[in-house]
């Protein structure tokens, strides 16, 4: 880790909770066991110590950042977990360009309204250099989606080297059921995706269209997260020297001198068939860019499994890092990220304090990883991808905390992925053990959260996972009281300052959320065989590809 030059075992053990004696061992199961010794006060104790203002938001290649990791370290060292990153060390390395953007757009030509920077529009580099300056014609490619598949191009027919592309986020099943995975939401609807097609097609530059329906968050996320200092992986460059957001209304203003609008070019975008449309204006596109090499880690650490598949593992984790310290809202500049994702930190940490508390050791490894960088594009998850320090094919499965419910004890629970894989069944047979059904989180397929968090890279490359979402029956509260609170946390608290501890928080949500995690993982990593890939996933393929060096048990 870049500059990790204190030590932070003092800071940790006053905010941690010592190990008691191990579980009684009479309890039944090794899974029942694990799911018993999880402890709301050891959660409650990481948990208000990451979100404290003292991390600073906890950024990657911060000092708040640093001190985040620090603290995981020794809160595995102390629970005598083995170190399972670089070197014989916690820490996998992430080497990353921090970029902070001060952008400026215009139209090309006369009589077109100014745009403001985070009124209007955000941008960033997607160039290691200070300043980059892009002037070009602009086409609007629809949803900028290539899947052939459902027989979509919106590049077909069209030329965009060296152009500015807009498009719209989500994918056309938002608006038309019968087409893509109707209002589920595909990786062609994710923003990384049309980044990564825009390139491929010679793109100079790609402007997103953000409504609150189609991004499914409000504008206030947008200049939350894409403004201030921006991180990204080392890579090569590609065609694209920016990218970056426009308000809806705010490329209408654009539009309008033309007898264009952003509601019939959109309508357009809907139809198999539909074509790129040429607009009749040009961009001028300049990022002024403060630069520095550095890097963040991913922390890791392993409870060795027994026998023959020990060399294997089940991997629980969640990310560390939040948004730092940026603009002010109501005067409050620190992001502390409490609830994104302080808790599934602490929800990993109190999961390896369970296990060692209950002194069960399950045949099958146990990593126990808190990511680094999700929030500036899932980089401690792909950089594990790419450069793993347990080879893929025995990684059985990951299981993912993003986001705890703090909202209270719930009659359900629910997972990205469950649908994907034999994992699902396993998942649904530990829900029962702790009295929980478990729910489709129908809202969770429509923002398409399936790929916005760590567990995907690891899926996309393979390994068979889910993300732990909450249930949506609250305990002694109205049928439609849980949504609610979610509308108002993405409304109001989102990748915002105002994510921090709120004393009517409870635990008995997320120990519920733990404890099935927990028996998931114990019957993951008992099971005579890895689980497997359902035939109808788009991850089957990639799936059986990981394993194919994979001796046969």
């Amino acid at each position: 880790m870049a500059n990790l030059r204190w030590t932070a075992v003092g800071i940790s053990l006053s905010f941690a909770v010592a190990c008691p004696r191990p579980a009684d061992s009479q309890q039944s199961t090794p899974a029942t066991r694990v799911a018993r010794a999880a402890s709301a006060s050891v959660f409650r104790a990481h948990l208000e110590y990451l979100a404290d203002d003292l991390l600073e938001g906890r950024a990657p290649a911060t000092r708040g950042g640093e001190l985040a990791a620090r603290y995981i370290a020794a809160q595995f060292q102390r629970l005598g977990l083995e170190p399972a990153g670089d070197s014989g060390s916690y820490y996998h390395r992430i080497p990353v360009i921090a970029l902070d953007p001060k952008p400026s757009l215009a139209v090309t030509g006369t009589g077109r309204a100014p745009l403001t920077f985070r009124d209007d529009f955000v941008m960033w580099s997607m160039r290691d250099q200070e300043q980059v300056s892009v002037t070009a014609g602009a086409i609007f490619v629809g949803y900028g989606i290539v899947a052939p598949e459902w027989n979509w191009d919106d590049y077909a027919g069209v030329d965009v080297r060296d152009k500015f592309v807009i498009c719209l986020v989500n994918d056309p099943g938002l608006h038309n059921p019968d087409i893509f995975r109707g209002r589920i939401l595909t990786y062609y609807g994710r923003w990384t995706y049309k980044l990564e097609e825009a390139a491929r097609h010679g793109a100079a530059g790609i402007i997103l269209v953000h409504t609150p329906e189609s991004a499914t968050y409000p504008w206030t996320t947008v200049t939350g997260s894409w403004t201030g200092e921006q991180v990204r992986l080392e890579r090569p460059a590609t065609s694209l020297m920016v990218a970056g957001w426009i308000r809806d209304e705010a490329l209408n203003r654009i539009l309008t001198p033309s007898g264009l609008s952003l509601s019939r070019l959109a309508d357009q975008a809907q139809v198999t068939g539909f074509r790129a449309v040429p607009l009749p204006v040009g961009l001028l596109a300049s990022v002024q860019s403060t630069l520095r090499r550095s890097a963040t880690v991913n922390v890791v650490a392993r409870l060795p499994g027994r026998g023959r598949l020990a060399r294997e593992a089940v991997l629980i984790g969640g990310h560390y890092d939040h948004l730092g310290v940026r603009a002010p809202v109501d005067g409050d500049s620190i992001y502390n990220g409490a609830a994104d994702n302080a808790s599934g930190t602490a929800a990993v940490l109190a999961a390896a304090e369970a296990f060692v508390r209950s002194g069960v050791t399950p045949p099958r490894s146990v990593l126990f990883m808190a990511f680094g960088a999700e929030e500036s594009g899932l980089l401690g998850s792909q950089a594990f991808a790419e450069r793993p320090t347990l080879p893929l094919d025995r990684l059985a499965a990951v299981l993912n905390l993003d986001v705890m419910n703090l909202f209270g004890a719930t009659r359900d629970i629910a997972a990205l992925g469950a649908d994907q894989s034999s994992l699902g069944s396993v998942f649904v047979t530990a829900a029962r053990a702790e009295g929980l059904a478990v729910t489709t989180d129908s809202a969770g397929l429509i923002r398409g959260s399936f790929f916005r968090s760590d567990h995907f890279p690891l899926a996309r490359a393979g390994v068979p996972a889910l993300s732990v979402e909450s249930g949506r029956s609250f305990v002694g509260k109205p049928e439609d009281w849980g949504a609610e609170q979610t509308r108002d946390y993405t409304a109001t608290r989102y990748h915002q300052p105002q994510d921090e501890m709120v004393p009517w928080y409870s635990m008995d949500g997320a120990l519920q959320q733990l404890r099935v995690v927990l028996r998931t993982a114990v019957l993951v990593a008992t099971a005579p065989e890895q689980p497997s890939w359902n035939p109808e996933s788009e991850f089957r393929a990639a799936g059986q590809e990981r394993l194919r060096s994979l001796p046969s048990h």
